[in-house]
């Protein structure tokens, strides 16, 4: 074992936590983590990815990329994004999923800590667009435990697909539940 896996078991330990589930096999993945709801949400999810061994990237807010913090975030797999330019970065994250061979890219669909009414589509869109399964990550305050569910492959029916992501998140808590907004994409009103 390795000291960043002793680091992360220790961590969760000594918290009371467990890590539970397994990454699937495909070599190329989008990760939906919810519900995300605390700054904590952040260290608990790479420490359970690291003992779960799923070596994984994930998006963040370009703001929190700074001095001195912002090569330790790159190191942990972060990826700096702008919010302002969403349309540009699905088409840039279905590039990275084009060129390298192995992919585990995490995205909290709620996109921020606050009360949001819907969900992002960018971890959807990304997903389909590069032909990769969304598999489902959570990180529940509740009963102490964070890991990875199960899998789907996005069809043309987004609605379907996303009764099996209501199903699986219905009772998973974040740190802040009023926080945790429904669990919905714009695009099912439309």
């Amino acid at each position: 074992m390795n000291v960043r896996t002793l680091l992360a078991r220790t961590f969760l330990r000594l918290n009371g936590w467990e890590a539970v589930g397994k990454r699937v096999a495909d070599k190329k993945i989008v990760i939906a983590v919810s519900p995300h709801t605390s700054n904590w949400d952040l260290l608990y999810g790479l420490s359970i990815a690291r003992i779960l061994d799923a070596r994984i990237s994930w998006l963040g807010k370009h703001t929190i990329f700074w001095w001195p913090l912002g090569p330790i975030l790159h190191a942990l797999g972060g990826i700096p994004v702008r919010r302002d330019q969403p349309e540009e970065l699905v088409d840039q994250i279905a590039r990275i999923f084009d060129e390298a061979e192995t992919v585990s890219l995490a995205i909290t669909p709620e996109a921020t800590r606050s009360y949001t009414p819907y969900w992002k589509s960018g971890f959807y869109r990304i997903a389909k667009n590069a032909g990769v399964p969304i598999q489902l990550g959570f990180i529940d305050y509740a009963r102490r435990r964070g890991g990875l569910g199960p899998a789907i492959t996005p069809s043309d029916d987004v609605r379907a697909d996303m009764d099996a992501i209501r199903a699986f998140f219905a009772d998973k808590i974040g740190r802040y539940p009023e926080k945790q907004g429904e669990i919905r994409l714009h695009e099912e009103n439309e």
